[in-house]
C-alpha cells in the first residue's frame, strides 16, 4: 500500500509537464506570431506547389529554376489581381469622408424617429430654459465663456470621428506589417521549393531504422498529396462563387461588382467566419449605396443564397468524401489559430487540419482522433486498425471471421480429394 503512492507519482509528474509544456507551446505560439505565421504559409504553400516544381525537375529543370517558375507565376497572377482591385479599393478608399458622413446623417434619421428621450439634442433651442428666479449674475456669465459648438455637439458625431482617426491609423500599421510578412513569405517559399527534395532526403537519411523511414516519408507525400487537392479543390469551388457574387453584384446594381466578388471569394477560404464577414460588408455597401430596405438586403441575401448552394451541392462534389471534414473540428480550428494568428491563422486553420488528419491515419495510436476529425461523408473506418468487418451491420470481428471462413473459400477444400 506504501508502495502505490510512489509508484504514482512519477505518472503525475508527467501529466503535470505535460500540461504546463502544452501552455507553454501556445503562449509561444500566441507571442511569435510575427516570425510563425510567415514560416507556416510559406509551409503550406510548399505542399502545394513542390510536385509542380518534381514535374519541372522531370522535364530537366534545376529545382532553383523550377521554384523560380513557379514563385513568379504567383508573384504574376498576385500582381494582376492586385491591378485589378486597385481602382475600386481607391474609391472606396477616397469616398471614405463621405461615406462616413452618410453613416453619420442616416444615423441621426434613424435616432430623430426615437421617442423624445432618446433621441439627441440637436438644437439647443428645444431645451429647457432655466427659470428666471433661479439666475444669479455669476451663474449667466459661465455659459457666455463656454463656446457656442460645445453645446450643441453631438458625443456620437465626435465618437465617430475619433474612431474613424484611430482605425486609419491601425489600417496602415496593419497594412506594412502585412507587406512584410508577404515579402518573407515569399523569400521563404521560394528557398523551400528550390531545396524540397534535398531537405526531405537529408531528414530520412537521418532516420536509423528503415521502417521508420517509409512511414516519415509515407506520411509527408500523404499530407503533401491531401493538402494540395484539397486546397486546389476549394479555389476552383471559390473562383466560382467569386464570379457568381460579382455577377449577383453586377445584376444588383452595386458598384464595383468585380471587387465584392474578390472580397466574396477570398474570404470563403475561411468556413462559417468568412461568409458572415462578407455578408457584413455586403449589407453596409448596400446601406451606403441603395434606399429602400428590400435594395439594402438584396447583396447578403444574394451572397447567403450563393453560399448555400456551395457548401450543399458544389463543395461535395468537388472535395469529396475522402477530404471532408468534420464540422465541429473545423470550427474550433478556425477559432483556435484565428484567436493565435488573427486572419492569416483562420485562413490556414484548414490546411493545418488535413495535414493533422492525415498524420493521424498514419500513426496507430492517433487514428481514434482521426475518426473525430472525418466528416460525415468519409468513408467507414476501424479506428484501431482499419478492421472493416466490425463497420458491417450484422457486427462481427477479426478474430470471428478466422474461425468461421466464408462458403467460398470452404468449397475448394471440400471438393480436392474429389478430384484427386
Amino acid at each position: 500500500m506504501t508502495g502505490d503512492p510512489a509508484a504514482g507519482a512519477p505518472a503525475r509528474v508527467q501529466r503535470v509537464l505535460a500540461g504546463l509544456f502544452v501552455v507553454a507551446l501556445v503562449l509561444l505560439l500566441k507571442e511569435a506570431s510575427a516570425l510563425l505565421v510567415p514560416v507556416a504559409a510559406a509551409l503550406v504553400l510548399t505542399f502545394v506547389f513542390a510536385p509542380v516544381v518534381r514535374l519541372l525537375r522531370g522535364w530537366g529543370l534545376p529545382e532553383t529554376v523550377g521554384a523560380g517558375l513557379v514563385v513568379a507565376a504567383l508573384l504574376a497572377v498576385g500582381a494582376l489581381g492586385a491591378s485589378t482591385l486597385v481602382e475600386p479599393a481607391t474609391e472606396w478608399w477616397d469616398r471614405a469622408p463621405s461615406t462616413l458622413a452618410q453613416v453619420m446623417a442616416r444615423v441621426d434619421r434613424l435616432r430623430l424617429t426615437m421617442p423624445p428621450a432618446i433621441a439627441p439634442a440637436s438644437a439647443p433651442a428645444t431645451r429647457p430654459r432655466p427659470s428666471p428666479r433661479r439666475v444669479a449674475p455669476e451663474v449667466t456669465e459661465a455659459p457666455a465663456s463656454a463656446p457656442a459648438p460645445a453645446a450643441g455637439a453631438d458625443p456620437i458625431k465626435e465618437q465617430l470621428a475619433t474612431e474613424g482617426v484611430a482605425l486609419t491609423r491601425a489600417f496602415v500599421g496593419r497594412f506594412l506589417a502585412f507587406c512584410l510578412s508577404a515579402a518573407a513569405t515569399v523569400f521563404l517559399l521560394y528557398f523551400l521549393l528550390a531545396s524540397e527534395h534535398w531537405v526531405v532526403q537529408r531528414s530520412v537519411q537521418a532516420i536509423p531504422r528503415w521502417r521508420t523511414r517509409a512511414l516519415v516519408l509515407g506520411g509527408l507525400r500523404s499530407v503533401q498529396r491531401e493538402i494540395s487537392h484539397f486546397l486546389g479543390a476549394l479555389a476552383v469551388v471559390n473562383l466560382g462563387v467569386g464570379i457568381a457574387m460579382g455577377l449577383a453584384a453586377w445584376g444588383l446594381g452595386l458598384p464595383n461588382p468585380v471587387l465584392w466578388g474578390t472580397v466574396a471569394g477570398v474570404l470563403n477560404f475561411i468556413p462559417y467566419l468568412g461568409p458572415m464577414i462578407s455578408a457584413t460588408l455586403l449589407l453596409m455597401a448596400g446601406i451606403l449605396t441603395f434606399d429602400t430596405l428590400p435594395a439594402m438586403l438584396a447583396p447578403p441575401a444574394a451572397l447567403l443564397a450563393i453560399h448555400g448552394i456551395e457548401s450543399n451541392f458544389i463543395s461535395p462534389f468537388f472535395v469529396g468524401a475522402r477530404l471532408s471534414l468534420s464540422p465541429v473540428s473545423m470550427c474550433l480550428s478556425v477559432m483556435l489559430w484565428g484567436w493565435l494568428w488573427g486572419m492569416a491563422g483562420a485562413v490556414m486553420a484548414v490546411p493545418m487540419l488535413v495535414a493533422l488528419r492525415a498524420l493521424c491515419r498514419r500513426h496507430r495510436r492517433l487514428r481514434l482522433l482521426s475518426a473525430y476529425l472525418e466528416g460525415a461523408a468519409s468513408p467507414a473506418r476501424w479506428w484501431a486498425g482499419g478492421d472493416r468487418a466490425a463497420s458491417l451491420p450484422g457486427g462481427g470481428s477479426r478474430r470471428r471471421s478466422r474461425r468461421s471462413p466464408p462458403a467460398s473459400s470452404a468449397a475448394p477444400r471440400a471438393r480436392g480429394p474429389a478430384k484427386r
